[in-house]
């Protein structure tokens, strides 16, 4: 079986040489990954937010929400 020397690091998934030693994951690129990881739960979203706003609880919500902005003008 072939051994890479380059495993992507856990955190930012950059491709690092597994002999390298300190690593610096860079701001973007982790914030990026992070996404990429995310990806399903993030285009589910708007699913999950109607559902909850259809939800007893999510409805209450959104009356209070209306009510404040009303009483705040």
């Amino acid at each position: 079986m072939f051994s890479s020397r380059f495993m992507p690091c856990p955190e930012c998934g950059e491709s690092v040489e597994r002999s390298a030693v300190g690593h610096q994951c860079s701001g973007d690129r982790l914030v990026e990954y992070q996404m990429f990881m995310l990806r399903k739960e993030v285009a589910d979203f708007p699913n999950q937010l109607q559902a909850y706003l259809d939800s007893p609880r999510g409805q209450f919500e959104a009356y209070v929400a209306a009510r404040d902005l009303r009483q705040a003008s």
